[in-house]
């Protein structure tokens, strides 16, 4: 799944998004593009769970839908 996270803009901040995902999925894969301000992450965690810990820990993510 994909979120976009605008507040995202330095090495830090992928740091502690990833950290966040990781402690709802331990086993998630998560890639931050700072550049595009991305964040791509593999688990089997819903959505709403996700977008959850993103929130808690103090930026704003937006879900994008991925269609295939």
């Amino acid at each position: 799944m994909k979120f976009s996270v605008p507040d995202m803009s330095c090495g830090h901040c992928a740091a502690t998004i990833e950290k966040a995902v990781k402690t709802v999925d331990a086993s998630a894969s998560v890639a931050c593009d700072l550049e595009t301000s991305l964040v791509e992450i593999g688990t089997s965690v819903e959505q709403k769970t996700i977008m959850e810990a993103i929130n808690k820990a103090g930026y704003e993510g937006n879900y994008i839908p991925v269609w295939g």
